[in-house]
């Protein structure tokens, strides 16, 4: 492998927003906000909507809510009316 042109791949945690579900996988991306491990050591902290533990697919059922579309959760934000 050619040097310096490859990202650096690192230890990382996944949480699900949804159910609360962790998991410690490697990957090349990175977060400024960390979590401590059952391990003891500190890892960057990636936060998803969906994983294997909240997706139909996987789970045969819907864990989570509906939070609703784009417009819907921006109207709501932002206290806006629909027309």
């Amino acid at each position: 492998m050619k040097e310096n042109i490859h990202s650096d791949y690192h230890k990382v945690v996944f949480i699900d927003m949804n159910s609360g579900f962790k998991f410690l996988t490697g990957s090349t991306k990175t977060s400024s906000e960390t979590i401590e491990w059952a391990d003891g050591n500190t890892y960057p902290l990636i936060k998803v909507e969906v994983s294997s533990d909240t997706h139909p697919f996987y789970t045969g059922v819907q864990k989570f809510t509906d939070r609703g579309g784009r417009a819907e959760r921006f109207m709501k934000r932002y206290n806006m009316k629909k027309n």
